[in-house]
Order: C-alpha cells, then structure tokens, then sequence
C-alpha cells in the first residue's frame, strides 16, 4: 500500500498518483491539508483509492488502510480471454496473437484490459478516457484516446483498417468484438 502526501516538494502528488497508475494497481491513499471537493475529485479520478484530510485521528487512518488492504486482497484476475487468435491472460499480463507475444505500452495494456472487462459492449469514449488517465472529456484526451486505439489494432489486428476486435462505434466509443 502506498499513503501519499499530496504536498511533495518537487512533485505533484495527483500526477505521481497517475503515473504509478501506469503499471501498479497498489492501494493508493492520500493524506492531503487541501480539502476542497476539486482536490479530492482530482486525487481519486488520477487513480487514489482512498482520500483523508490532515489533520486526522491514528484510528481512522489505520482503519482506512485495512480497508484497503482487505479490497486488494481479492484474488488476482485470473481469467484468460480468447477471441479468435487474441489470447490476454490478466494474471501475467501477456497478450498474444496467434501464439506470439505481443507487446504494449502501459497505456496501451490498459486501455486493453478496460475492453476486455466488457467484451462486446461498447465503452464510450469517456470511461475509456477516464479509465487511462482519470479525467474528464477533453479534446487532447480524445486525441490520445484515437492514437491509442490505432496503436493498439497496429499490434493486434491482421488489418488494422478492417478491424477484427477493435471496432468503433461512431460517434460513441470503442467494443471489443469477440465473435
């Protein structure tokens, strides 16, 4: 578990929160002076798990750590997904197609794994952007939201203009297709 003090002297702590988002899904608590609701929305929507504000009783906060200890003690994601040739094992995080590994960035693995936990429905464009990177819709974030979708279906689609599991839904979001 990781307790951060949003107040870093070099850092932003929102922005340290996002980046280990990246590649840890470790409980996340903020201990933060800053109580305003925009604070505390920002902190959570970067990824925090749980948001206190100093000053603060011992008691609560080692009881807001057990309880996130005891969330994040669920078994590991298990499932193996299949669709045609993609294979994604959440466990060990390899994504392959037809049997050869496939690497992804970060961003990319997640944006992934956001589809994979609701095949064929389609994700709008707003939970996909708030899911990689904790935000609102804005025009920047859908830019990078469409540059990872095309990198994505680069790695895994036969035919990245005709795609087989990464269609989109105009005007909309993005599905994961598995028929």
């Amino acid at each position: 578990m990781i307790v951060l003090d949003l107040g870093l002297p070099d850092l932003d702590g929102v922005d340290v929160t996002r980046t280990l988002r990246e590649w840890t899904e470790v409980p996340i608590l903020i201990l933060s002076v800053r109580d305003q609701e925009s604070d505390k929305v920002g902190a959570l929507d970067a990824g925090a798990d749980d948001y206190l504000t100093k000053p603060f009783g011992v008691a609560e906060l080692r009881a807001r750590i057990r309880s996130a200890l005891r969330r994040s003690n669920k078994p590991a994601d298990t499932a193996v997904f299949e669709a045609g040739d993609l294979k994604v094992d959440l466990a060990r995080r390899i994504v392959q197609v037809s049997n050869e590994k496939v690497q992804l960035t970060p961003t990319e693995y997640r944006l992934l794994k956001a589809l994979v936990r609701y095949p064929d429905r389609v994700l709008t464009h707003r939970h996909l952007i708030r899911e990689l990177w904790g935000g609102t819709c804005y025009e920047d974030e859908m830019h990078l939201l469409r540059v990872n979708i095309s990198n994505l279906r680069h790695k895994l689609e036969s035919d990245p203009t005709r795609p087989r599991y990464v269609v989109t839904e105009a005007g909309v979001g993005y599905r994961l297709r598995t028929e």
